[in-house]
């Protein structure tokens, strides 16, 4: 299927590893001119830049000036936007929501709304001088699932959700389209890295992180396939979202969770 979207420009947050570099990669091969924002150039977002021409751009997403930075980078390097992808967050595992105090609240806020707040401002101008475009939200199935572990970042996550429909009814009879994609656990370094929440439910079962990963958590957490998804799969979503093809839906919230969430 041609997705139309050849030389498109788009900008992704948090693009150094797990989903923003699968969707980075994803839109790379499929023509589109990507600029990857991200605190830090990983070496595998370096060897995107080779391969692929991906433009990646260092600069802190959650200061106030940050989004603003990356945009105009982005047009200054490539003349113009036709795609936003927010994907940038932060979660810390906590005893209790006792334990947060107001400068964590403000933090993970930074990370994981304020800077698509910010980004959408920035991006939006441009997107409708381009005749339109299409913003993605990467939201989290933890936007409506009680988990109190992360209550902060699931906070923001809702309000992520609910800027996405509040930009679409905005923008979208000028031609923005806004849509959001809520993931649940996904095979990255979030889950994966030495001391993330894989080792963490390793430590409490008495097995592997691999183990947890495989059978632990979608064991426990109801997920009806049996596996967490990969991080391949979002970004393929959030292609189909961006391009034409999707051309109308917006306000709209994909879940991609193997079947976690079992209301309507």
């Amino acid at each position: 299927m041609d997705l139309q979207l050849t030389d498109k420009v788009a900008v992704v947050t948090g693009a150094s590893k797990g989903i923003g570099l699968a969707i980075a990669d994803a839109f790379a091969r499929e023509g589109v001119r990507v600029v990857a924002g991200s605190r830090s150039v990983t070496p595998e977002l370096e060897a995107l830049g080779a391969s692929h021409g991906v433009i990646a751009v260092p600069v802190d997403l959650s200061a106030a000036d940050g989004a603003d930075a990356l945009v105009r980078e982005a047009v200054k390097r490539c003349g113009r936007l036709d795609i936003l992808v927010n994907n940038l967050g932060a979660a810390t595992f906590r005893p209790s929501f006792l334990d947060i105090d107001d400068a964590e609240w403000r933090r993970i806020f930074d990370l994981t709304l304020f800077s698509a707040v910010r980004a959408g401002r920035a991006a939006i101008p441009h997107l409708l001088a381009a005749d339109g475009g299409a913003i993605i939200n990467i939201s989290s199935v933890n936007a409506r699932l009680p988990f109190p572990a992360v209550v902060d970042y699931s906070a923001a996550k809702a309000g992520l959700t609910s800027l996405t429909k509040s930009l679409s009814e905005e923008f979208a009879p000028r031609g923005v389209r806004v849509n959001a994609i809520a993931p649940g656990p996904v095979r990255t370094p979030f889950w994966t890295a030495p001391g993330g929440f894989a080792d963490a439910t390793a430590a409490q079962a008495g097995t592997t992180a691999q183990e947890a990963m495989d059978v632990l958590v979608p064991r426990d957490m109801g997920i009806s396939t049996g596996r967490v998804t990969e991080p391949r799969e979002v970004a393929d979503l959030a292609l189909f979202l961006a391009s034409p093809r999707a051309g109308n839906i917006t306000g709209a919230e994909f879940t991609i969770d193997g079947g976690q969430i079992k209301t309507l």
